[in-house]
């Protein structure tokens, strides 16, 4: 990762010099700025972007979670003195790099290091490499789910600088701990809205032309001016969706005048997780059967089906300006289940009118600080979301698009949490290209053989592969991207030769399930 570090002496955290007479009893030195990061489980995310940023940023971190021992063993932390206020310039490399158990990630792991497609010079392994520096750390025991608890635990830590939190599942925890301490942080319902898929598509159809409500966004940048009102580019069509309240029974679907085929998906779910495509009633109702079996009570979402070619659109704001970072397309696996399987960072400037109209949807939402990860679908000159996730996009994308800006990304999203301003323009480049590939089992059963990992570069184009999963692992069959074995990180400024050193690399190696 290519991220550089901000000028230190634009930062706000550098104590300056005492001064007076000899005499004078000089003051305690203040501790660091602190930072309360919520987390579940360890993700490359935090791991490799937010803790090195904050520990960049001179930050302390105290980490809420309800996972401490799996955030200790990602770390390298093994009892608790060193759980607590653990100061970590040079941290152990988790066991996951060196190949072993991967307790540091999601879904995702880290890897052993493997020799590149035939005539490539290997350049070693992404864990030979020295690790990022950690800030000092505390792992604090916390129901992160409840946000009472949250503020409680917070609290008792002292006032904190800010709270940040990268996690699909608490960033409306975050938000509203933020809003208690009087903390710069994101509208708690602007983070409702989004991550309640239910509520998202009534919020859109509520927001079209002339029926705007401008004090869904606490933001005075956005709802000063309620640009979607009277945005021609508004889409005047919304996506039909309806929902399954939890605890109601599915056969109350039976007589559900959907467009067949839908899409069903739990109302607060992540990852395409339970996401599946159905072709009448009656699959649809066996469909929240199977599973309600596996999420008891759960809402779900029934929607329509939008064909066309998925993109992203990747974003970063403080309140004040709103950044495009840039733009994915997305492949996904055949139906009935959508699990990506590649995705291509667009040329910049992303596509209009696509973005803009997306943009417009956003600030209908209330969304506009900090980090997001959009999904839409393009249908000629339309875009229509599919989901707002309000957060970082995942699956070491956002670390190879750090590298590819060459810009600090995760210290200005951290600043933003921090109160400071973003800068008008971020300086970030725009001639990198990405291709992301996820190798995937297609069957259940145990990994008997798979390539280790491995950096390697030729005819500027640099590949990196991870494996997601180790040797002699056996696993059922998720239709997710738990079902990913590997995942090949390849970057450059050329496209074509982008795709032809995957092509290679995949041809030259095996992945075989028993």
């Amino acid at each position: 990762m290519n991220e550089n570090d901000l000028d230190a002496a634009s930062r706000p955290f550098s104590s300056p010099a005492l001064h007076g007479s000899s005499a004078a009893q000089p003051a305690p030195a203040p501790g660091p700025p602190r930072l309360h990061l919520l987390a579940l489980n360890p993700t490359d995310s935090v791991t490799e972007g937010f803790l090195p940023a904050a520990a960049r940023l001179g930050l302390a971190v105290t980490l809420l979670t309800d996972q401490p021992d799996a955030h200790a063993r990602a770390y390298g932390l093994h009892d608790d003195a060193q759980r607590g206020a653990a100061r970590r310039e040079e941290p152990r490399r988790s066991e996951a790099r060196r190949g072993g158990a991967q307790p540091g990630r999601a879904r995702r792991g880290e890897a052993q290091q493997s020799d590149g497609p035939q005539g490539d010079a290997p350049r070693g392994d992404a864990a030979d490499a020295p690790p990022p520096p950690f800030p000092a750390l505390d792992i604090v025991p916390c129901d992160v789910r409840d946000f009472a608890e949250v503020i409680s635990r917070i609290a008792a830590d002292g006032r904190p600088h800010a709270v940040f939190t990268n996690s699909d599942h608490l960033q409306t925890q975050a938000a509203l701990a933020a809003a208690y301490f009087g903390l710069p942080g994101k509208d708690w319902r602007a983070a409702l809205r989004t991550k309640n898929k239910a509520e998202l598509r009534r919020a859109l159809a509520a927001a079209g032309p002339d029926a705007a409500d401008p004090a869904w966004s606490a933001d005075p940048a956005w709802s000063a001016d309620p640009v979607w009102s009277a945005d021609p580019a508004w889409p005047a069509d919304p996506v039909w969706s309806a929902e399954l309240a939890t605890g109601q029974d599915p056969a109350t679907l039976a007589g559900l005048d959907a467009p067949y085929p839908c899409v069903v998906k739990p109302r607060e779910g992540v990852a395409s997780e339970d996401v599946v495509l159905v072709g009448d009633a009656d699959e649809l109702v066996r469909r929240c059967r199977e599973i309600r079996a596996r999420r008891p009570g759960a809402a779900l979402v029934i929607e329509e089906f939008l064909e066309g070619e998925l993109r992203t659109l990747e974003t970063l704001g403080d309140g004040r300006t709103l950044h495009v970072l840039g733009a994915f397309r997305t492949e996904l696996s055949p139906p009935p289940h959508f699990i990506e399987e590649r995705l291509h960072l667009l040329p910049a400037p992303p596509p209009q009118p696509h973005t803009d109209q997306v943009l417009a949807q956003l600030r209908a939402l209330g969304v506009g600080f900090g980090v997001c990860h959009t999904e839409y679908v393009v249908q000629g000159d339309r875009a229509r979301l599919i989901e707002v996730n309000y957060r970082a996009i995942g699956d070491q994308c956002d670390l190879v698009l750090a590298e590819l800006l060459g810009i600090p990304l995760f210290e200005y999203i951290l600043r933003t949490h921090l109160g400071e301003p973003l800068p008008d323009d971020l300086g970030a480049r725009t001639d990198g290209r990405v291709r992301m590939e996820y190798v995937m089992a297609d069957r259940a059963g145990r990994l008997a053989s798979a390539p280790p990992a491995s950096v390697t570069e030729r005819d500027g184009v640099r590949l990196d592969y991870r494996p997601l999963r180790g040797i002699g692992e056996e696993h059922p069959l998720h239709h997710t991207n738990r079902d990913f074995l590997g995942v090949l990180r390849a970057t450059g400024t050329d496209q074509e030769r982008i795709d032809a050193a995957v092509a290679e690399f995949l041809a030259a190696h095996r992945w075989e399930i028993v």
